[in-house]
């Protein structure tokens, strides 16, 4: 069953710091936001593998957006 990773809060993409098919851990940085000039880090919950990733650096997200879906 795949499980969506979706953003928390309004944010710019900084980075992206993982790809589709890699094996990750808990607590990996997937992806590097920043709103309100902080930098947010968001976080692997759960390992597994990462089936695709929906944002891109420069993309706005918002509260809900999906970022990342595992497999």
């Amino acid at each position: 069953m795949a499980e969506d990773v979706v953003a928390e809060i309004v944010a710019s993409v900084l980075e992206v710091r993982v790809a589709a098919g890699e094996q990750i851990e808990v607590g990996d940085t997937l992806v590097l936001l920043e709103s309100m000039k902080m930098e947010i880090p968001v976080l692997a919950e759960e390992p597994g593998t990462l089936a695709e990733v929906k944002v891109e650096v420069g993309d706005v997200i918002q509260a809900g957006d999906v970022i990342a879906v595992f497999e």
